[in-house]
């Protein structure tokens, strides 16, 4: 009778205990560090030269997607949804200061979008909405993980984790194609700027 009788509570202590070791796990606490860097550095008030916000994205974007496929499977205890940070004006002031800084090179032709199922051309895409989507799950996510409770953290971490496979690890691939080809293109352009035999180092054989 005993037995019976204080089960559920050694149940709820193991669950509790497997839970702060998810939320804690190093791939989270790595995963946390580099989302809480990309949402500080879409949220600053300086705007960079092109040149330079594409350059440090081309750093953060695939470090992200790697610690985001590291994560630990988490199953949430709560039925309701985590609570959510980013407000409609939050989400519009990332996308419409990135929507500047890219400017004509916002948009770009994507094939990995749902659209094309029923389209036989690319469809349009915009980095400023794809970086948008990416800040807002990151924002959510790490905002929770601020009040260091572990079943919000662990249910923040389920969902986060869930969107990055189904939703914006898609976009944040996608992205990474213009972001290249402006980076590229950049690179280029120095190299045609450059005479003959800067290029070759004016190698001297005396």
């Amino acid at each position: 009778m005993s037995s019976e009788t204080n089960r559920p509570e050694n149940i709820e202590i193991m669950e509790s205990s497997d839970t702060n070791q998810i939320v804690y796990d190093k791939s989270v606490i790595d995963f946390v560090a580099v989302a809480v860097e990309c949402c500080v550095f879409l949220e600053q008030e300086e705007l960079l030269p092109r040149t330079e916000w594409i350059d440090k994205m081309l750093k953060l974007l695939p470090l992200l997607y790697v610690k985001a496929s590291l994560l630990p499977v988490a199953v949430a205890v709560d039925d309701s949804p985590p609570a959510t940070f980013v407000r409609e004006e939050d989400y519009s002031r990332v996308s419409a200061k990135v929507g500047e800084l890219m400017g004509e090179e916002d948009v770009y032709l994507d094939v990995f979008v749902d659209d094309m199922k029923y389209s036989d051309r690319p469809v349009s895409a915009f980095v400023s909405e794809n970086i948008a989507d990416i800040y807002q799950d990151l924002r959510n996510f790490v905002s929770v993980y601020q009040f260091e409770l572990t079943d919000q953290m662990n249910d923040a971490l389920s969902v986060c984790r869930e969107n990055f496979l189904l939703f914006w690890g898609q976009k944040l691939v996608n992205v990474l194609r213009p972001l290249h080809a402006l980076k590229s293109r950049g690179v280029n352009m120095d190299f045609t700027d450059m005479d003959e035999d800067n290029i070759r180092g004016e190698v001297s054989w005396d």
